[in-house]
């Protein structure tokens, strides 16, 4: 009887001590990646926590002078917030604009209120660039 009741408080340690899986430790459940020797290359990936993400990139020569080569890349990611919410993340970068990032969950400035977007027109057509000679 003790023996069998050590080895039921063994077992039951053991369990108790096995790692557990959290939210943060999500499984994944899908993974593709493709990189081509001319340096071409995309990636996707799911964790069983339901994130999402995908990118596909492509070598090209600078515009730059002082830079050779840059990678542009496009993709995107979504996971849900706490609240329940999808929230999903398109983005862009390249040599020329930099990373550009769109999203329903990311802040946008407000209008220019009518006023002083008349007088933004106005001053506009003092512009150098836009003065008749």
């Amino acid at each position: 009887m003790k023996i069998e009741l050590l080895l039921l408080t063994t077992l039951v340690a053991a369990a108790l001590a096995a790692p557990q899986r959290t939210e943060a430790e999500a499984e994944i459940i899908s993974q593709d990646n493709n990189i081509e020797p001319d340096g071409n290359y995309q990636y996707s990936y799911e964790t069983a926590n339901g994130i999402r993400g995908q990118e596909q990139g492509t070598l090209k020569q600078s515009s730059s002078p002082d830079t050779s080569d840059v990678i542009i890349a496009s993709g995107s990611y979504s996971y849900t917030s706490p609240e329940g919410v999808v929230i999903t993340l398109n983005y862009a970068a390249d040599d020329e604009n930099g990373f550009q990032a769109q999203g329903e969950h990311l802040p946008t400035p407000p209008p220019i209120p009518p006023q002083i977007q008349r007088a933004l027109d106005y001053l506009a057509q003092f512009a150098p660039n836009n003065r008749r000679r």
